[in-house]
């Protein structure tokens, strides 16, 4: 695996982590989930930072957001018992079909 896409798998992993302890610090009321979400979402934005050494912004975020959406979907109704409908399994469905369109068509992602 090329080093900058383990930037980016890396910075996906560091802000689901980050946005998991958002939802367990209950609104920030919680310490340490609270000081989890800010070192996570800064080691996230670090390692997406080196990513657009070597990746265009556009294919970045929409690889880093789209995943990030999908696990923390996927976390939500595992950890918090979040249940999710028809419409919302087939939007995550189009988001997972749009990045790997990404990834294997477009000559602006770099492999």
């Amino acid at each position: 695996m090329p080093m900058h896409y383990l930037y980016l798998v890396l910075a996906i992993v560091a802000e689901t982590i980050g946005t998991t302890a958002l939802q367990a610090g209950q609104q920030f009321s919680r310490l340490w989930p609270s000081v989890l979400v800010v070192v996570a979402y800064g080691i996230s934005f670090y390692l997406l930072a080196l990513a657009l050494k070597f990746m265009p912004v556009g294919i970045v975020y929409a690889i880093w957001s789209g995943l990030g959406i999908v696990l923390i979907a996927i976390i939500g109704f595992i950890v918090f018992g979040q249940r999710l409908d028809l419409p919302a399994v087939l939007g995550l469905t189009l988001i997972i079909v749009g990045i790997l369109i990404i990834h294997l068509f477009s000559k602006s992602a770099v492999h």
